[in-house]
This record gives structure tokens, sequence and C-alpha cells, in this order.
């Protein structure tokens, strides 16, 4: 419902942008004053701005695609438009009531068609930055410390995965890309904190040759999972899920199925006590727990059983109650689900909503890492955050 009331909201403000583009356009050349050339960039703009609804309508197959991926480029590019416009807008504002600016001298058409063309390169050198900055994974390490023992390993490499989220935005080539830098680190255990699907499993652009590609990807102690609020099987339309709340949402049968021929041992709310040296616990999502599972276990339950002796690692999608995951004696939290915001200014307001929405964090004993995740929700970019993933360096003493 929200989506929908919305839409007269997000069709004002392309309105307006569409209003102020046709008018710098004006500036910049006689011909765009012309009626058939206006008629022509109003349908163009249309197109785009009615991208999402289409892409959602459409039934599966090859167009679908096409249109999933420009409405999803769509979203990105239209953010720091509206950022830009508005920036603009602003600034005008201040000059004329704040500052008092001598109006005929910044009013003129020559001040506007500057005005507007470094609006234009702002948009879209950000964009096309945010585009090649999706694509380009990074590795990043962290050091952490455990104070017990964990049989005879002294030590453990991690490499922990978080929201590929499989789909129209990310396909094979992007996991090539981090199968190869994942072996390259040698870990002695890969996790994956969630978020593998984007909902559809239909989107995915080559099943087999994805699980080809998981199939690559080498540790001593295997692949662990578990799933995230997006590994379900669920419509979306411009980030809006649909459906009735009342209904449980469960991943898609073929997800599962996926997920153990790719090689992944998929934790549902369980453990698993690893070479008998440390335990590896892997929580379903807190929002959606997914098919066989009413309610996940609170940290206290889940430890249940253990010798708490011997580190625990805990593997859950979202960076919640660190404080009593510490109180249950767990070592290690390894989360996903923020992107770090993925887009500017995303990685600021992020702050806003998570304690720990990137990065490290320690409460007590317990160490908190919250991966950026290799892949991305929705607009097809990242500003101001990275495509990563994470090694993390365990000491045992």
């Amino acid at each position: 419902m929200i989506a929908i009331y919305l839409a007269p909201f997000y069709l004002l403000l392309n309105a307006y942008f569409l209003f102020r583009i046709l008018k710098w356009l004006e500036t910049c050349h006689v011909h765009f004053k012309k009626k058939w050339i206006k008629v022509v960039l109003i349908m163009i703009y249309a197109f785009f701005v009615f991208s999402i609804l289409t892409a959602f309508l459409l039934p599966q197959g090859t167009i679908r695609r096409v249109m999933k991926l420009i409405s999803n480029y769509w979203l990105g590019v239209l953010m720091y438009l509206a950022l830009t416009i508005m920036i603009a807008d602003l600034i005008r504002l201040i000059l004329i009531y704040l500052v008092k600016a001598d109006q005929e001298k910044f009013r003129t058409p020559k001040v506007f068609r500057l005005v507007g063309s470094i609006c234009l390169i702002l948009i879209l050198s950000t964009s096309l930055y945010g585009v090649y900055n999706a694509r380009n994974i990074k590795t990043t390490s962290y050091h952490v410390m455990i104070h017990k023992k964990a049989g005879t390993h002294k030590k453990l490499k991690i490499v922990l995965l978080a929201d590929l989220h499989l789909g129209y935005n990310i396909g094979s080539s992007q996991m090539k890309q981090m199968v190869t830098k994942v072996n390259k680190q040698n870990p002695d255990l890969i996790v994956i904190a969630g978020d593998i699907f984007d909902n559809e499993y239909d989107a995915l652009d080559d099943p087999k040759q994805l699980i080809k590609i998981f199939r690559q990807l080498k540790s001593q102690y295997g692949v662990y999972a578990v799933y995230g609020n997006h590994d379900i099987d669920e419509k979306i339309l411009a980030g809006f899920t649909f459906g009735s709340s009342q209904e449980k949402k469960v991943s898609d049968p073929r997800m599962d199925e996926f997920v153990k021929k790719a090689g992944m041992k998929l934790l549902r709310d369980e453990s698993v006590c690893i070479d008998q040296s440390f335990y590896l616990y892997g929580r379903p999502d807190a929002e959606k727990a997914g098919r066989g599972i009413n309610r996940r276990k609170t940290p206290r339950e889940l430890v249940n059983g253990m010798d708490l002796k011997k580190p625990v690692i805990v593997l859950d999608h979202e960076p919640r109650q660190l404080e009593e995951l510490n109180q249950a004696g767990v070592d290690l939290d390894l989360c996903g689900h923020t992107h770090d915001g993925q887009l500017f200014p995303g990685n600021i307001t992020i702050h806003l909503f998570w304690k720990n929405p990137y990065g490290y964090h320690k409460v007590g004993n317990t160490h908190q890492i919250v991966t950026s995740g290799v892949g991305l929700f929705g607009p097809n970019m990242r500003v101001g955050t990275k495509a990563e993933i994470v090694v993390v360096n365990v000491d045992f003493r």
C-alpha cells in the first residue's frame, strides 16, 4: 500500500524534474523549443519513469530482464537527479531570500545554462562511477582475538560474504570475480550471511553456470550459509513488497535446491561443531524466519548444550542483539544486510537506524563484523560504499 500511496508523489516529482530539464534545454539551443522535439523528450523521459511498473507487470522473459535492468539503473540516476536539482533550487532560494542577491545577474539564460550543465555533469559522473564501483569487488580485512582455546587451532581465517542478491543486477560475471578473490585468500572457512537471492529465482541469469561457479569456492571446512530477508519468494516493486502481511513468506524450493547443489551447507537455527574445536551457529532472519521456523531461538537458547569453553561464532543476516549475544557467551557475530547504505547519502543516514551499520564493533567479549556485501539491491550502483569480501583473521589465546 505504501508504494501505491507514494505513486502520485513520484509522478509529481518527475513532472517537476522534466519541467526543469526542458527549461534548461531551451537555453542550450533554439531547436529544443520546437513542439515535436519536446514531445519526443517527454516520451523518452516517461519511458524511464514507468520502466519500474512496466518491468513489474511483464511476464518472465528477456524483455522483462532488460526492463528490470533499465529500471534499476534509472532508480540510481533518479536519486542523484533529485538530489542535484533540489540542492540547486535550495541554493537559488538562499540567494534570493537570504543573501538578497541581484536576481537580474543570476537569472540570465547564460547562468541557467551553466548551472544546468554543471548539474548534468555531476549526475552523469556520479551515476557512471556508481555503476563501475558496484562491480569492483574489494577485499577488507579484520583481526580479532578470542580468549578461548579452539582445539589445536591457534588461528582461523574466515571469509565472510553477504548480500549477493543474485538476480537481475548480479549474475555470473560478478560471482566469478568474487570466487577468484575468495580463493586467493586460501580461507579455512567461508560463510555467507544471507540474501543469496534477490527474491525471484527466475531472475537468475544462468542457474547451472552459477552453481558451477559456487562449487569452485575452496576452503578447509567448507561453505556455510544462512538465509536473509530477500531469500524468499516475494513480489517487489521499487523496493516495496506485495502480499498479505499475515502470509508467511518462505524461500522458493528451487532456491533451497540451488544452495544444496552449489555446495553450501544451509544452517536453519542450528549449529555445527567444526573439527571439534569451535561452534558455528546459523540464525534465521529476524524479520522473515523462513520455511519450517515459526520463532527463531534467542541468544540464550542458541547456546544451550554448547561447551562455552570453546569459541562460538554466530552467522546472522541482520546485526541485531549484540548485547544479548555477549551475555549468552557468543564470541564472534558475523552479519550483513545494511549494505553500508549502498548509495550516498545512505552511508550517512544508515547510522540513524543501526548501532553498527558497517565494520567492526565490540560489546564485552563479543566481536561483531558487518559487511557491506558483494551485491546490491534496487539501484544498480554503489556510491560512497564498496562491494566487498571480508577476511576475518581470528587468533585464539
